[in-house]
């Protein structure tokens, strides 16, 4: 009796990533929130963070589903809190180092700048737990275990590698520490890993290595940086997998140099604004109340001018608006629409059959990389 053949399954095709967000709407968002942020001085932050992160999450989507955040803005307030209380007394016995012997401050500026990087890079560590265990795809959670003082002391080490080669070990050090990260995320049961090495990284970039000093001149500083960040973000795409699940990224090297000539743009402009802005009032109060302009700036009358203050503040109020708005769209929106419209996601099957797992962190870590100013989105 024959038996029949089985065909093997067909190979799944691999799923592009697409990104529908809308940049409009994106636009109205970090204008408005910009704009309560002036009002709450900062506080609204967090309310803006969560706002966009739901934009992108929610617009990121892989194989017809969509990813979510489930993060909410009071968890990072309270995290930011409790990170305060632990930094400002930091901060004070600092400043009484200070005050009561000047030439321990010097010496003391060394040990206080390693403390802050090292707890820095603990924050990083732990504000990038609380992010995962708040995204969701397919009904599964991401979460990460591993230790944050560990991963500082690494960074630390590999931090002193890179000075002391003048950045030439940068790409090794990424390809470490990405390797602790991934080997600790999961997406439910099925752990991550990171294949992506050094040599792989500096084989991409060493040439942008060599031009790296011409980056003081602000004319290649956009191109060099702008490829750098580029050859970074493939790279890393390539290197990440979870279990059997691998990505693909086709980000050509000059994608993102003209966001970055972009930003130079409008904040050169905005600046020139003010310029002509604050220009115009002080003509205005000169020719008003008779005081010569040569005399405006001498023995500081400018602090006893208060429309002219006033002026000044309303306008770089402004400026500060501005360029909040121009950055996270041009650097944030834009930088994620392209790096995420780039990819493609192979053995995607191999996640059909994910258990959820792990527990939700807290905004502890979040809130002292906020108040280290060392967080990201």
């Amino acid at each position: 009796m024959n038996m029949a053949v089985v065909p093997p399954p067909l190979p799944i095709e691999p799923a592009a990533v697409v990104f529908a967000g809308d940049r409009k709407l994106f636009r109205k968002l970090v204008t408005r929130g910009a704009s309560l942020e002036l009002i709450t001085a900062g506080f609204y932050r967090f309310w803006l963070a969560t706002d966009m992160r739901r934009h992108l999450w929610s617009n990121t989507v892989v194989d017809g589903d969509a990813a979510e955040y489930t993060g909410r803005a009071r968890e990072l307030l309270i995290g930011f809190l409790i990170a305060m209380a632990i930094l400002a007394p930091i901060y004070v016995i600092y400043f009484v180092i200070g005050i009561e012997a000047e030439r321990a401050q010097a010496f003391a500026g060394i040990p206080i700048f390693l403390f802050f990087y090292v707890f820095g890079q603990f924050a990083i560590y732990r504000a990038r737990r609380y992010r995962l265990t708040r995204t969701v795809w397919r009904g599964v959670r991401f979460w990460m275990d591993g230790s944050g003082w560990a991963y500082a002391l690494r960074a630390t080490l590999w931090g002193v590698l890179v000075a002391l080669t003048l950045g030439l070990a940068w790409p090794w050090r990424e390809a470490a520490l990405e390797r602790y990260k991934m080997r600790h995320t999961y997406y439910g049961d099925l752990q991550g890993r990171f294949e992506g090495t050094g040599w792989e990284f500096f084989k991409r970039g060493w040439g942008l290595w060599l031009l790296s000093p011409t980056m003081l001149l602000i004319i290649p500083a956009p191109f060099i940086y702008g490829a750098f960040r580029a050859i970074e973000w493939k790279w890393w795409v390539r290197g990440v997998r979870f279990g059997d699940v691998r990505f693909h990224s086709t980000l050509p090297t000059g994608r993102l140099i003209g966001l970055y000539w972009s930003v130079i743009g409008w904040c050169l402009l905005a600046t020139a604004v003010f310029s002509v802005y604050m220009g115009g009032a002080i003509a205005l109060y000169v020719r008003l109340t008779g005081t010569p302009i040569d005399r405006l700036f001498v023995g500081g009358r400018i602090t006893h001018a208060i429309p002219v203050i006033a002026i000044y503040v309303v306008g770089y109020l402004a400026l500060v608006l501005a360029m909040n708005v121009v950055i996270r769209l041009y650097l944030l929106r834009d930088v994620w629409h392209r790096v995420v419209s780039s990819v493609v996601v192979e053995r995607l099957d191999a996640a059909a059959n994910v258990t959820a797992r792990g527990e939700l962190a807290s905004a502890i870590g979040e809130g002292i990389a906020d108040g280290l100013d060392v967080g990201g989105l």
